[in-house]
């Protein structure tokens, strides 16, 4: 039987994690087995539950409990069910829920890079991309367009914030994914696992986006750079490559979710 309890008090504890408990809160580095994040909407919702991501309360528009959060409900045990009309959990939470609905879960314990490297071909490596929408967007891009995961410097934003789950519409459970170690050379770590490095940056011997020696390369990583500054000049002199997206009209560069897309695209494909 699911576990429906309707909203009385705006202040109970058990709410704290939906309406109180900051991102950082939420990821409880003092405690990682305790560490949680929040997936909302049905799909975002399925799509952790289908990477075997570990629910532990749901907090729904009453209408929902019955109605299209049904079978969400009825894959989770006997977990704890909050629910409330509309307009109390806008109040509560601050912000309109998308499609009514959220669900917090454990973070799930991240593998290491060799270990979501050792049978990709293309992966997407982020360096120190801060905003959680960015993060998001790329996501979705490396899922569609053919990434077979994602890597990430750890001082970037967390693919696992709200915004940042909400904006890859899920994805960031499909699409494998893990952080380097704060003190790993991480372009060698890669080059140890037989992948070449393209890093996306404007320079004067940039290769273009098309060039056949990319799709040629068996297992290659396109390296992105934090918004604004892009790549550290440490990092592209690292790479084996550096490559431009040939652009019109005297336009320098993308915001880093959009090339990525573009990038993706092109170097996703394989000779």
């Amino acid at each position: 039987m699911p576990n429906i309890i309707e909203i009385a008090e705006f202040a109970a504890p058990e709410l704290d994690v939906y309406a109180r408990m900051t991102e950082n809160q939420l990821v409880c580095r003092r405690d990682p087995t305790q560490a949680l994040f929040i997936a909302e909407s049905p799909v975002v919702i399925e799509r952790a539950l289908d990477a075997g991501c570990v629910p532990v309360s749901f907090l729904m528009e009453t209408k929902h409990a019955a109605g299209k959060g049904r079978e969400l409900i009825a894959r989770c045990g006997g977990i704890p069910v909050y629910t409330a009309p509309e307009e109390v959990l806008t109040q509560l939470t601050g912000f309109h829920l998308t499609r009514g609905m959220l669900c917090a879960m454990r973070r799930p314990v991240l593998p290491r890079a060799e270990e979501i490297c050792r049978a990709a071909q293309r992966i997407a490596v982020l360096e120190n991309v801060m905003n959680p929408t960015n993060i998001g967007a790329i996501f979705r891009s490396a899922a569609a367009l053919g990434m077979d995961a994602v890597l990430l410097t750890d001082e970037g934003s967390d693919p696992l914030y709200r915004r940042a789950i909400r904006v890859s519409m899920g994805t960031v459970f499909q699409v494998p994914w893990t952080y380097f170690g704060s003190d790993e050379p991480w372009t060698q770590t890669l080059r140890g696992l037989g992948f070449r490095t393209a890093a996306m940056a404007l320079k004067a011997d940039s290769l273009r986006l098309d060039d056949p020696r990319l799709a040629a390369c068996e297992k290659l990583a396109v390296v992105l750079g934090t918004e604004g500054d892009g790549l550290a000049e440490s990092t592209i002199a690292d790479c084996d490559w550096t490559v431009r997206i040939p652009m019109a009209h005297g336009v320098d560069s993308l915001n880093v979710a959009a090339a990525s897309a573009v990038a993706f695209w092109e170097l996703g494909k394989r000779s």
